[in-house]
């Protein structure tokens, strides 16, 4: 960088006179902030005595006060109709009719919303409404401003519903007779479309027969496109009204003639009312009728205006299978065409054009062909329901992979939407997207993850449990694909000022365990989240890594991976440098005492907690005193006496030496509130009953998910002690010869963990492995196996033997991943416990295992 030379200013005449007409330059901008402000004579009308109450103010204002100001009336009309609506309606209302006749556009939007409010609020009843503002509505619905002509009738169709029928009869219906009529102007005559749209649905047919109709026939041939335009519009709710055999006489033969109208506008409005309105005709009218309609509006889309196209492409799903029952095998596989040619719309260049011409043909079509192609990607969930799931991966997967890759981004962001309802209907084939789910999760566009995050647990749910029945092998290949993925989209969110997306996506990943393995989740997915407590400086995105990090810990399977990890939050937040870190320990602290027993936080986060008691930063303690009545209440008072003691000690502590003013009332507050919930425990000990089976169910699934895993593993090592000593008594008693050594090759090898004994037995191995995991699955986690938690703990090697003697060739095979999902009701810390692909693969061994030792026990008796 260039050093800065201070140089002494120069009061010299020539420079002098130059700071002058500086001076002058800053006068002169200054000048329209000097003339902007009030004079004494307008700051005179424009004040209002005290003294005056809000109606008398409200009408002084409306009377002899600027516009500005009635319009803050008018905006405060709500307000006025809650305090006092009879005084309301008795003087102010008057002056906003009159003033209404010569107010502005800002006046009148205005009004237009205080009289809906008022109207939504009920703050009069309906009668009084319609007597008092009904007529002020239908006087301003001819506003020569469109704007204000819009906003009131909207208020005027709101006001429809509430209505009684003799009110709209007489007030609406019999004056619409003479505003609909042709001498009329075209403001008028919308306005009348609309209203008969409205009205339809709030009289009985014969009602609709006689004085709607005639007005409907009228207003359909009449001589401006833009009135027949919205009549197209309104005949789905006129034909709601009035049922199927009128719409069949009366609105099907006014649809088709509108059908074929030489307005481009009026044509794609008829279409569409006619899609919509599918589910009232019957078979020979959408035969006879609807598909040729249909069929020379697909043939001349791609002639005619684009904009018919857009809308073709995006009632496509429902024109298809509205009319389902009634194509013809050749039909329906011109319709399947026809849409996959919609979906690669614009990406393949046509030959016969030169440069110049294909170059001015993208820049005016290239964003309607976009948004052909987002209405295919749409419609997608609804063509699968047209081929049939089970032919997906003939007729739509290829126009599945383009749409998923597609250059524009609003397209793949549509396929992002629409990803999960695509993998429910593919159920058991749910396996053959998951390229296409990583690809999406590795988009370029933020916009594309957001919108795939938002069902992610319920896809990734999807692909690992129903794809079952395609074989575990294809399940599992798509968990090495997935896992770098899951982790690359993470970063680049992480990376990127799209906090919120990175907090959802944090949020969601909370679902891994019961996808991923534990020790997946541990290597590749635990370690970030603290990093990111730890160095992302947004509060939410620390807040979710926080709580996605307790549920990861929550299950964990590895008893030296959760120590690992308890001692990292307690050094590197509980007790770390910066004052930030320490209050993210903190409200990791309240996420553990919410997903895990109460024992397990006192165990490990109690005294870490009250530990910052003593913290120098003022803000730390606060936060603590907040956190201190949840502490107290994980605490069992005959077990935990101790902790108690200390507690009260810091509080006492607290209560002596706390110099902060702010946070000594908050002790203060919190030593009443622990008193209070002192007395609530013992007096009514029958509210708490239900939290205390909860957290006695989360303490039971904390014991039985680590003492499943030393479960195992002391199988594992009493399965391969018997191997050892079946080879010993082979070698030392029965001898050398060569029947003996084949007989012990087969033992060892039916006892070698991954190996099989044949095709028969591999099938009834099988069979067995089923029945018996299905019948364990419903009963795991009954009372009477609790005896199962006990034994790692309390039996002895010979004891442990015996045990498994007795029930455990059977049991062990059973303890598969899936008997361990139960979800809790009233608490997302019980849910179910995740399935691995290693768990499996270790309970496959030992099973084959078992299945070896007994085949040897046979053969040694049969010797």
């Amino acid at each position: 960088m260039r050093p800065i030379i201070c140089s002494k200013m120069d009061f010299s005449q020539s420079n002098l006179f130059g700071y002058i007409e500086d001076l002058q330059e800053l006068t002169i901008i200054e000048r329209p902030v000097r003339r902007s402000l009030k004079t004494p004579e307008e700051i005179e009308r424009l004040t209002v005595d005290e003294e005056l109450s809000d109606i008398e103010r409200a009408v002084y204002l409306l009377s002899s006060g600027q516009d500005i100001q009635g319009t803050s009336v008018v905006a405060n009309l709500p307000v006025l109709m809650r305090q006092n609506p009879a005084e309301t309606l008795r003087r102010v209302l008057p002056k906003i009719r009159e003033v209404l006749h010569v107010a502005g556009v800002e006046m009148q939007l205005t009004a237009a919303v205080s009289f809906l409010t008022v109207l939504q609020e009920e703050s009069v009843s309906i009668h009084t409404y319609s007597h008092s503002f009904l007529h002020i509505i239908l006087q301003n619905l001819e506003h020569r401003d469109a704007g204000v002509s819009n906003a009131w009738l909207e208020t005027l169709l709101a006001v429809i519903e509430a209505l009684p029928k003799e009110t709209i009869r007489h007030e609406i219906l019999n004056p619409l007779v003479s505003k609909a009529q042709l001498s009329q102007t075209l403001q008028s005559r919308l306005v009348s479309s609309k209203i008969i749209g409205k009205v339809a649905n709030k009289f009985e047919a014969h009602i609709i027969k006689r004085e709607v109709l005639p007005l409907v026939k009228s207003l359909c041939q009449d001589m401006e496109y833009e009135v027949r335009t919205c009549m197209c519009q309104q005949l789905e709710h006129i034909a709601r009204g009035i049922g199927t055999e009128l719409t069949k006489t009366v609105v099907l033969p006014e649809l088709v003639e509108l059908a074929r109208d030489e307005g481009s506008s009026v044509r794609l409005a008829a279409f569409e009312t006619l899609v919509n309105l599918l589910d009232m005709f019957d078979a020979d009218d959408r035969s006879q009728t609807v598909l040729p309609l249909v069929k020379s509006f697909c043939e001349k889309s791609f002639k005619a205006d684009e904009s018919i196209l857009v809308s073709l492409s995006f009632h496509l799903g429902k024109l298809c299978n509205g009319l389902y029952g009634i194509f013809t095998p050749e039909q329906h596989l011109r319709f399947l065409e026809f849409y996959k040619k919609l979906s690669t719309l614009g990406l393949q260049q046509e030959n016969g054009h030169n440069d110049n011409q294909l170059q001015l043909q993208t820049l005016e079509q290239e964003k309607k062909y976009v948004s052909v192609r987002k209405n295919c990607a749409y419609n997608f969930p609804a063509m699968i329901v047209f081929v049939d799931p089970k032919n997906f991966h003939l007729e739509l997967y290829t126009i599945f992979f383009c749409l998923c890759h597609d250059p524009e981004v609003p397209v793949r962001y549509t396929m992002a939407i629409s990803f999960f309802e695509v993998a429910k209907l593919l159920n058991s084939d749910v396996y053959t997207i998951h390229k296409e789910l990583v690809t999406l999760l590795q988009d370029e566009s933020l916009e594309v993850l957001d919108a795939l995050v938002g069902h992610l647990p319920e896809i990734l749910e999807l692909m690992t449990n129903r794809g079952e029945n395609s074989g575990s092998e294809s399940k599992l290949l798509s968990i090495p694909d997935l896992i770098p993925a899951l982790t690359t989209a993470e970063q680049r969110a992480a990376t990127s000022l799209k906090w919120r997306t990175h907090e959802k996506l944090l949020q969601k990943y909370a679902c891994l365990p019961h996808i991923i393995s534990s020790d997946q989740i541990y290597y590749r997915f635990l370690h970030r989240m603290l990093t990111i407590i730890l160095t992302n400086n947004v509060l939410p995105v620390q807040k979710a890594a926080a709580r996605t990090l307790c549920i990861y810990l929550r299950y964990n399977r590895k008893q030296e991976q959760r120590h690992e990890v308890i001692q990292k939050l307690i050094e590197q937040l509980g007790q770390g440098k910066s004052y930030w870190n320490r209050l993210r320990f903190l409200d990791t602290c309240e996420f553990i005492m919410e997903l895990f027993s109460k024992s397990f936080f006192c165990k490990y986060f109690f005294l870490p907690v009250l530990e910052l008691t003593h913290d120098p930063v003022a803000n730390v303690r606060m936060k603590l005193c907040y956190l201190l009545p949840k502490v107290r209440s994980t605490l069992k008072i005959p077990t935990d006496k101790h902790l108690l003691q200390q507690l009260e000690l810091c509080i006492r502590k607290l209560l002596c030496q706390e110099k902060d003013k702010d946070v000594l009332t908050i002790v203060k507050r919190t030593v009443l509130e622990l008193d209070r919930m002192e007395i609530s425990v013992d007096a009514f000990q029958k509210r708490f009953y239900e939290n205390d089976l909860l957290d006695q169910e989360k303490e039971r699934q904390e014991h039985l998910l680590l003492e499943m895993v030393y479960f195992i593993s002391t199988l594992l090592f009493l399965n391969s002690l018997e191997a050892i000593i079946l080879g010993f008594f082979f070698f030392f008693f029965v001898g050398r010869d060569s029947k003996a050594s084949s007989v012990l090759a087969k033992s060892i090898n039916l006892s070698v963990p991954g190996s099989s004994s044949g095709t028969s037995a591999g099938k009834e191995e099988k069979k067995s492995k089923l029945v018996r995991s299905q019948s364990f699955s419903t009963q795991a986690l009954h009372p009477k196996y609790s005896n199962i938690d006990k034994c790692p703990n309390k039996s002895s090697a010979t004891g442990y033997t015996s045990s498994v003697s007795g029930m455990g060739k059977s049991c062990m095979l059973s303890f598969s991943d899936d008997s361990f999902r139960t979800h809790s009701p009233g608490n997302s810390g019980n849910a179910a416990f995740p399935s691995s692909s290693s768990s499996r693969n270790l309970f496959n061994s030992g099973d084959q295992k078992n299945n070896g030792n007994k085949e040897s026990h046979s053969r040694k008796m049969s010797m």
